[in-house]
């Protein structure tokens, strides 16, 4: 079962959730926001230290 992440929305401020393929690494995509359709940049980092996903999103002027 692939993790999920929380993250907000950076145009509507809605909290959606996004699932994380962990197993490919670091990675950059673009997903659009469930509520208000627009693209949203996903950036997912992987902790050295424990293996845990960091996902961050970013609006199209942010990224």
């Amino acid at each position: 079962m692939l993790p999920t992440a929380d993250i907000q929305c950076p145009y509507c401020g809605e909290r959606i959730e996004v699932i994380v393929d962990d197993s490919a690494g670091d990675q950059r995509y673009i997903e659009d926001c469930q509520v208000c359709c627009r693209p949203i940049t996903v950036v997912v980092s992987i902790d050295d230290e424990d293996g845990q996903p960091r996902v961050d999103a970013y609006g199209e002027d942010d990224a």
